[in-house]
């Protein structure tokens, strides 16, 4: 998984993971197996991002601490060639 766009794809998957677990403990607070697998998937997410974003640039409009205007300075994700 070297490519950017496996990665890329990869981190989605965890990214798509969490929100359902989250969505999951919205109506399951107390399931601590859930509640593990929501931190363990954020987890990963936290650390696969900087990478990422090396990459492809910050990969929300919320999250850049470097500098908010690369947001539009940089190619759209559709515009990059790989």
């Amino acid at each position: 998984m070297n490519r950017p766009m496996d990665l890329l794809l990869k981190y989605q998957e965890i990214e798509f993971a969490a929100a359902e677990v989250r969505l999951y403990l919205d109506t399951h607070p107390f399931d601590q197996r859930a509640q593990c697998d929501f931190k363990r998937y954020t987890y990963q997410m936290m650390m696969m991002r900087p990478q990422l974003e090396r990459i492809f640039g910050p990969l929300t409009h919320e999250y850049s601490q470097e500098n908010p205007a690369r947001w539009v300075e940089e190619p759209w994700p559709w515009e990059l060639i790989y």
